[in-house]
């Protein structure tokens, strides 16, 4: 895809809806498109954390393995949404398993570039953060409401 299509899918991503078009190319620089087929994994947990995922098409699930229990899907994402959050916090390392529930398509951020270029540009930086943060927050939030029902008193 040339450099003007993927200027136009991260310009249209929710997640980077309305940033300054001298950051959308900066941005551009560190992405390409991939798929994933229904079944594959994104990514395993303990690995390097180094894709941000923009997802354009399909939904991808995220697991947790629990003994005895096997995977365990704890949020579902898609269109519209981000995958990869570990990849913009230290260690870098990715803390659960991420699946295509069916064929997925997105953006793959290369992790290093986009922080590289957020460290070496504060105000871009500070703008992927604004959009980063709500996300995160958003994410515990409701994985805070599961393990409420999870492990709520049934009486």
């Amino acid at each position: 895809m040339d450099t003007k299509g993927l200027e136009r899918i991260i310009r249209e991503h929710p997640f980077f809806s309305g940033l300054d078009e001298a950051f959308i190319q900066l941005v551009c620089g560190c992405a390409k498109n991939v798929r994933f087929e229904a079944g594959q994994y994104l990514f395993h947990e303990g690995g390097a954390a180094d894709q941000l995922f923009l997802v354009r098409h399909g939904r991808v699930a995220l697991e947790v393995t629990a003994p005895g229990r096997g995977a365990l899907t704890f949020q579902t994402l898609s269109e519209g949404e981000i995958v990869g959050l570990s990849s913009l916090i230290p260690p870098y390392r990715w803390t659960s398993d991420a699946r295509a529930l069916d064929l997925v398509r997105a953006l793959s951020m290369d992790a290093t570039c986009l922080r590289d270029k957020c460290e070496a540009d504060h105000n871009l930086g500070y703008e992927v953060m604004k959009r980063f943060v709500p996300v995160l927050v958003g994410r515990l939030q409701a994985t805070r409401m599961q393990s409420l029902d999870l492990y709520g008193a049934t009486s």
